[in-house]
């Protein structure tokens, strides 16, 4: 059995309320694709700042995730078209 690694950097910005994200993929091929996540921070989360970081993080992830899915719809699309 085969295994692979992929690794995914996770890149963390701070203006004031507002926290943006860049989820990072880079494959075993070097394939790199990028999802983006964004939270604004509510008055009441003042004595938690990790809320803002983990729901810019998850949706970030959110959309790594969707953005594979799509890649790999156009893959097999290719691969459907060459039969």
């Amino acid at each position: 059995m085969e295994t692979k690694q992929w690794s995914v950097d996770i890149y963390i910005n701070e203006h004031g309320d507002d926290t943006g994200v860049r989820a990072v993929l880079t494959s075993a091929t070097a394939t790199k694709v990028e999802g983006v996540g964004h939270a604004r921070r509510h008055p009441r989360d003042r004595n938690v700042p990790e809320i803002g970081d983990e729901l810019a993080v998850g949706r970030a992830l959110i959309d790594l995730g969707a953005r594979l899915v799509r890649m790999a719809d156009v893959d097999m699309e290719a691969v459907a078209r060459q039969r």
